[in-house]
């Protein structure tokens, strides 16, 4: 068993279509896409999950960049992400490139993990 990483490293050189001419690979991936549409409206059940389900590989992957457990309720999530990007905000290191590219990155994971949580409250 590969995790996401190694698996995607093992993978990486891998051509389903090597040894094709174009209208054949033009044939195969619409016949993938087609026979596979259903796949889909399951895309949070991909790699990597929480371990019961209710986090997709978006969530698990901002959870990272904040550094957290993937069982971490959204309060907890709300303060990392603030302490973070206290550090690193545009007004506290004007100029500083690196810091507001580590800023955007943490805006937009908090982002996904925000939208999740209002889905799951939406959804009941």
């Amino acid at each position: 068993m590969f995790c996401q990483a190694h698996a995607a490293e093992y993978n990486r050189k891998w051509d389903y279509f090597e040894g094709l001419d174009k209208a054949e690979k033009e044939k195969r991936t619409k016949a993938e896409q087609s026979e596979n549409a259903g796949y889909a409206e399951a895309q949070h059940y991909g790699w990597s999950g929480s371990g019961d389900g209710s986090r997709s590989a978006d969530e698990m992957r901002a959870l990272d960049v904040l550094g957290l457990e993937p069982d971490v309720d959204f309060a907890a999530i709300k303060r990392a992400y603030r302490v973070r990007a206290k550090a690193v905000h545009p007004d506290v290191k004007p100029g500083d490139a690196e810091a507001a590219a580590e800023f955007h990155k943490l805006q937009l994971s908090y982002e996904v993990l925000k939208s999740a949580e209002e889905r799951r409250e939406w959804n009941g």
